[in-house]
């Protein structure tokens, strides 16, 4: 139902003039009157735009590693900043750290305060903690998550068609041994590749080889440490390799060569995000890029829109990835 002061007026059975008042903290209007205006409001999810001054941009953060020196989310950040500023929002940044003791007071603190919309960056939200923040007062458009039973307004990026495509994309190589690194922290968006890449081996009648998918730390550090241990050990490897980031993707670039095995000639590889080193390192990484400037503004409008127009339907906004081709990738040597 779209909600507004005409129609508040309508379920209120108070003249419009009374409602605003009321929604405005305006004298004229008896205690109890006001009360049954701003009561009926909060069910209907009605805030007046006028109290909303600026929007906290909330970044979620469970295990905090997929954050942990991440450019993707830096590049994410200043793009929603930059947005937010040009339409005449103040940005207030806000970490929420799931495993703080003070955490539920933390965001009830958040959902209490009326004079910011939410834009909250759900990368490492699992759908039992999304729940309470469907209890927002305020417009809240919800970042890089959806989840399916729960009924949020959604902005994300595509994950299992973009990572199908990679995958295809090295069959055509000649590719039939195709390994998998995955992160160590399990976020939808990784569980989403990890379908892509699969779909895409399945649908070619390609093995899901469990001895070439291989768990990594989502750093380039921590890639490069755990990848080199599996390399000391003479593990068969594959001859191409996608990975769930590009600082996995990286970090296992650094430990073949220095493992003496050639990118891409004796190993290929993709990551994901097309980070800015993806285009300078050497050999140059071949990744699927993701519109990140184009995530960030299509929140801010969405959020925008909800601040000047309480009450409207659910949206799942989804923003398509790109294939990058790069020197990482080429045809599997003979054997």
């Amino acid at each position: 139902m779209k909600i507004n002061i005409k129609k508040l007026s309508e379920l209120s059975g108070f003249s419009a003039a009374t409602v605003s008042n009321a929604l405005n903290g305006k004298r004229g209007v008896n205690h109890e009157t006001a009360q049954q205006i701003l009561a009926l409001a909060r069910e209907y999810g009605y805030v007046p735009a006028s109290r909303i001054q600026s929007i906290r941009l909330v970044t979620y953060r469970d295990s905090g590693e997929v954050f942990s020196d991440a450019p993707f989310f830096s590049d994410l950040i200043e793009s929603i900043e930059n947005e937010s500023r040009r339409n005449g929002y103040e940005t207030k940044l806000v970490n929420l750290y799931r495993r703080e003791a003070d955490y539920e007071q933390q965001v009830e603190d958040l959902l209490g305060d009326t004079s910011s919309a939410i834009l909250l960056v759900g990368t490492e939200l699992s759908e039992e903690d999304a729940k309470v923040f469907l209890n927002a007062q305020v417009p809240l458009v919800l970042l890089d998550c959806a989840f399916e039973n729960l009924p949020f307004q959604c902005v994300l990026m595509e994950n299992e068609n973009a990572v199908a495509e990679a995958v295809r994309y090295l069959i055509a190589q000649g590719h039939t041994k195709i390994g998998y690194l995955y992160g160590s922290v399990r976020t939808r968006n990784f569980t989403c590749r990890a379908n892509g890449y699969r779909r895409a081996l399945l649908e070619r009648d390609l093995p899901l080889a469990d001895s070439f998918q291989f768990e990594m730390p989502v750093s380039i550090t921590g890639a490069y440490e755990a990848f080199g241990h599996l390399l000391d050990e003479g593990r068969e490897m594959p001859t191409a390799l996608f990975a769930d980031n590009d600082m996995i993707a990286l970090g296992a670039m650094q430990a073949l060569q220095n493992h003496k095995y050639r990118v891409p000639e004796d190993i290929s590889i993709i990551g994901f995000d097309d980070i800015a080193f993806s285009e300078v390192c050497a050999p140059g990484l071949t990744t699927i890029h993701v519109y990140k400037k184009e995530l960030g503004q299509a929140a801010v409008r969405r959020l925008l829109e909800l601040i000047r127009e309480p009450g409207q339907a659910k949206m799942r906004i989804q923003v398509y990835n790109k294939l990058i081709e790069r020197g990482s990738v080429a045809r599997p040597r003979a054997e």
